[in-house]
């Protein structure tokens, strides 16, 4: 019985998932999405092949009570390329976010290219409340620790590792480890 209500939610994930990347006008490829996320695309969405997304309590063995989820705004770019691997996370595009290949992002991440709200305390809320943004672009082969949170404007060189529950204000060069809360350097990756 068992065996039949997991294939049954596996179709019913899969046929949710074509819908909304179709309703929402994502440009894709071949991915797999272990569990349940949310897709809003209002400006450009690109999926690159082998895209694995584990989504929800149920489909991360380091748990994780949140889903998956991309945002994109009307005047954002969200691109991610080929063999990326994603869990538990949110990625909110204002700007522009770039995801190169072989890239993963850990369980309960958040990658943001905007503050949201203005710095202005008389902006905040009101119809001129236009908050800063800058993209983000993560490099070939990087790796994010689970739990961290990167943040407008910053690049993450290839090859180079977050550790989990950073926060990463500034950029961080190829083949390097940072880790904490501002991220700060730790070591160079021997490769």
């Amino acid at each position: 019985m068992k065996r039949i209500y997991n294939l049954l939610l596996g179709v019913i994930s899969n046929l949710y998932h074509i819908f909304q990347l179709k309703y929402f006008k994502v440009s894709y490829s071949s991915f797999t999405i272990n569990g349940f996320m949310a897709i809003r695309n209002y400006g450009e969405l690109k999926l690159g092949e082998n895209l694995i997304v584990n989504s929800g309590k149920n489909n991360n063995p380091i748990g994780g009570d949140v889903i998956t989820r991309f945002i994109v705004k009307e005047q954002g770019k969200l691109i991610i390329g080929d063999n990326v691997g994603i869990s538990n996370s949110t990625i909110f595009c204002e700007n522009s976010i770039k995801i190169d290949e072989g890239v993963y992002i850990g369980g309960s991440c958040k990658i943001w290219d905007t503050d949201f709200h203005s710095l202005d305390s008389k902006l905040r809320g009101t119809i001129n409340d236009l908050p800063n943004t800058l993209p983000v672009y993560i490099k070939k082969n990087a790796f994010i620790g689970a739990n961290s949170i990167v943040l407008k404007g910053v690049v993450i060189g290839e090859n180079s590792i977050v550790g989990a529950g950073s926060v990463v204000t500034k950029s961080i060069p190829s083949g390097e480890v940072w880790a904490g809360n501002p991220a700060k350097f730790i070591k160079k990756i021997n490769l």
